[in-house]
């Protein structure tokens, strides 16, 4: 993937792009899409329990549009502080928090006000979790420095203007020795200028 993006592309109108197709996420999930969601997707493609799923709130499983399994990476420990860059619904977030129990810590980031409505309403639900929600991005992300064991993420580093921000930022609030569980999306090639400057297709 192209580590930023071209002089003078629009990263304003990127950022609002992505936002408003991720509200649209939010608000109908069902609508025509052109990338994967929901619990069927997350348990049959990418292996995510589907008992553990069926146990989260519908609205959160339903949303949910990662392309990978981060949690699958390694498992998680019990008071451990974990936080999900991009957290969207809460699908992820909300296992992490089951994971690291009543002890942990959860931390949601997410730059879409409507997928943080959806994620606060079941972290609502399921109360007994430890969960935290911010708004903010994966570029300059709202917590502090060496403040988290775990960061997670799920297809939202690839939707980033500028990668190596998004990877300074995880290595500022990981605590040394700290882990990175990441699923996304690379491109073997480099991309062409056309391809770079085309809003649509960064924020596909």
């Amino acid at each position: 993937m192209a580590l930023s993006c071209p002089i003078g592309f629009d990263t304003k109108q990127l950022r609002d792009e992505v936002s408003e197709m991720y509200s649209r996420v939010a608000s109908d999930p069902s609508s025509d899409f052109h990338f994967h969601r929901g619990p069927a997707y997350a348990a049959e493609w990418l292996g995510y329990g589907s008992a553990r799923l069926a146990a989260l709130p519908e609205r959160s499983t339903a949303c949910f549009a990662g392309i990978a399994n981060p949690l699958a990476v390694a498992p998680l420990r019990p008071g451990e502080r974990v936080l999900d860059v991009g957290c969207g619904a809460g699908m992820d977030l909300l296992l992490a928090a089951q994971d690291v129990g009543p002890t942990g810590l959860a931390i949601g980031v997410d730059m879409t006000p409507a997928m943080l409505e959806c994620v606060a309403a079941s972290a609502k639900e399921m109360a007994e979790l430890s969960i935290e929600l911010k708004e903010g991005d994966a570029e300059e992300l709202p917590v502090g420095d060496e403040s988290v064991d775990v960061v997670i993420s799920n297809g939202v580093i690839s939707l980033t203007t500028d990668k190596t921000r998004a990877f300074s930022e995880i290595a500022r609030v990981l605590v040394p020795g700290g882990r990175l569980m990441l699923g996304d999306i690379v491109v073997k090639d480099e991309l062409s200028e056309d391809i770079r400057n085309d809003v649509d297709l960064w924020a596909a």
